[in-house]
This record gives structure tokens, sequence and C-alpha cells, in this order.
């Protein structure tokens, strides 16, 4: 086992986008890699950049946990928070996506590990904090939930939920590779890949705050279908798109692109300073 600290650990003041998003989780760890320091890397899937850097590869997605946000607080569900409630996240996506839906709640920073951000909501700096479920899980820590945020109120992060092994490309019957390749989960390795697809081409111009979640219909056997959800907005949270589509696996996410072009998004992916 070879420990790293990255960026994202050392900065826990800073908000995320101004330290590089969610690629400063595995820019270190991709670097040890390459310099063959370690053999295989583990990330959480939605932290990985839509490409990944030159000699690497993503080789198995283990099965995705529950993708959904959750609402922790002492007081209430999100429907229940009185006006004026102040709820922390460190998620753009999350924070336009709620308060497009509760336009009177406020919505502050908070970064820092699961159990800073939990010691903060319950000494009484929020009434409530949004993670993600699928790390409160693996933590034991889902009994601090108070409400599991459908995908209609707070579509996913791509990737969310899941853990990707990354490793060197060596090419064909690299041993490691063809080890690492058991682990992998093919409904989740392909809901996750029709989501990276669509981040990839969105942020073709900028980033953004950006929600894309896949998931099998019929559990990925009758039909080979899948329902990909998205949801888009613009720098400032002003202008925001959504779209839903159910269709085969291999022309979902192309039809789901299709829709949002049809909504401008192309227009909202260049307003203003995209700089998120």
């Amino acid at each position: 086992m070879v420990g790293v600290t990255t960026e994202g650990d050392r900065d826990q003041a800073s908000p995320l986008t101004a330290i590089g998003g969610r690629g400063v989780f595995i820019k270190a760890l991709e670097t040890v890699l390459l310099e063959e320091k370690a053999d295989i890397a583990v990330h959480s899937m939605k932290d990985v950049p839509s490409v990944v850097a030159g000699g690497l590869k993503l080789t198995a997605v283990l099965e995705r946990e529950d993708p959904r946000d959750a609402l922790l607080s002492d007081q209430a569900t999100f429907d229940e928070l009185p006006a004026g409630a102040r709820i922390a996240t460190s998620s753009l996506r999350r924070r336009f996506q709620l308060a497009h839906r509760r336009p009177d709640l406020i919505f502050e920073e908070l970064r820092g590990n699961v159990d800073t951000r939990l010691r903060r909501l319950r000494s009484g700096d929020f009434d409530a904090i949004v993670l993600a479920v699928a790390g409160l899980k693996r933590l034991g820590l889902d009994d601090a939930i108070v409400d599991y945020l459908p995908v209609e109120t707070s579509v996913p992060a791509a990737g969310q939920g899941a853990i990707v092994v990354e490793c060197r490309d060596q090419g064909t019957g690299d041993p490691i590779s063809t080890l690492v390749e058991e682990l992998d989960h093919p409904v989740t390795s392909r809901c996750t890949a029709i989501e990276r697809q669509v981040t990839a081409s969105l942020f073709a111009t900028c980033d953004l705050p950006v929600g894309v979640h896949a998931e099998p219909v019929n559990d990925g056997h009758a039909g080979e279908l899948a329902k990909i959800s998205a949801f888009v907005a613009d720098v400032g949270g002003t202008h925001q798109l959504r779209s839903n589509v159910i269709g085969p696996f291999e022309k979902v996410a192309e039809t789901l692109l299709q829709q949002l072009q049809e909504q401008n998004v192309q227009n909202l992916m260049t307003s203003g300073d995209a700089t998120l």
C-alpha cells in the first residue's frame, strides 16, 4: 500500500473550482502510477476527468453503491426545511439544483472530510448538509441520513457511487490488468461509460455544473435499454437545462446530447466566464 496525499486533501478551505476541480483528488495518484511506484490506483469514479492521462487506463469499475445525494439535518427532510435554513455543500451541481426547487433556502460552502462536515452540522454551523449516499454508506454513517434525494431532485455527478481501478496501459496480456479486469462489473461499467461520454462532450468547451446519471432498464437485460438523466447549468446557476431519455445503451447518450443541443446547451456553455 502506497499512501498518497492529494492537493484536494491538503487544501480543504478553497472551493474545488479554485484549485482545479475534482481532478485534484487523482493527479498525485496518477503520478505515482506513471513513475511505477505503484501498479494500481483506486478512485471514486466521479473524481476522474473525462480524458484519462496518457499511458494510463481505467481497467475495472466496481459495482455501484447507491448513487443518490443525501440530506443530513437535525431538523427535517429537504421539503420540510423552514425558509431561511442554511444548507452547506461544496458542489455547485447540488447547490443549483436544490436552490431551483427551494429558492427560500440559504446555501453555503463546506469542505473537509466527512467527520469534519458532520461535526460542523452538529455544532449548529448549518441547518443541513448534502453529501453522497455512497460515501456515507461505505463509512457506516448512513444512519445520519434524513432524506435520500431522488435523481429527479438532484441528478448525481457522472460516476457517483462507483469505484474505478486505474492501471498503466501496457497492452494486451499485461498480468496486472488481467487480474484487475476480473473486478469489473459490466452493468456499472456500461452506465458510467455513458455518463462520461456525455460529460466529455459537454466539457469540450468548458467545465460546468453538470449532473449525469444512467441506469439500466430491467437490470440491463430485456431490450438492453438504459435510462439517462442530465442536468446542466451555466456558471452562475441562472440558466438550467434538464433532459431524460430511455433508449438502447449504445445510442442513449447521443440522443440525450441531441436533446440538450435542441435546448441550446452550446449557448449556455459559452456564456459568461466559464471557469467552473
